[in-house]
């Protein structure tokens, strides 16, 4: 499998959105939770609150990992800004299509950040046509694929 396949699978795995565990970590301290995710553009978005211990840790330490049925992203967060300030209002029109409960309930609050998550590996645990078990490790650095069958 060639690097453009892997990461063409992976964004199809996970397009348009999913709730993603998100791991964080500062000072030995390592936190996880739920966040609502869009796919888009080669990457993996949420927002949160400026003012949620989350962001605190991202500012401090940007590397997270997310992860969501058999899909693990390792990656780098940038908190982008404001939401209602990203160019073209990408996000804000995705969330509101895909995310409506969360989207009504939060999107009036001032203080909602988008943060991009850039993916720098990922493991995907996923099964064959005929059940059988397998792995696809990506690493984006390098943009170099490992494909491993678990179930021979």
């Amino acid at each position: 499998m060639e690097f453009q396949e892997a990461k063409d699978y992976l964004f199809q795995k996970l397009a348009p959105s999913k709730i993603m565990a998100l791991a964080s970590s500062v000072h030995n301290h390592v936190m996880v939770r739920n966040v609502s995710c869009l796919i888009y553009d080669e990457a993996i978005y949420f927002k949160t609150d400026k003012n949620f211990r989350k962001t605190k840790q991202l500012y401090e330490n940007p590397r997270v990992a997310l992860c969501f049925n058999g899909i693990q992203v390792e990656g780098v967060a940038t908190i982008k800004g404001l939401v209602v300030d990203e160019p073209e209002r990408k996000f804000e029109t995705l969330y509101q299509k895909y995310l409506w409960g969360s989207y009504n309930a939060y999107s009036h609050e001032d203080t909602e950040i988008l943060v991009e998550v850039k993916p720098v590996f990922v493991e995907i645990w996923d099964t064959d046509d005929k059940n059988k078990a397998f792995q696809i490790f990506i690493d984006f650095d390098t943009q170099k694929v490992e494909y491993k069958k678990y179930d021979e």
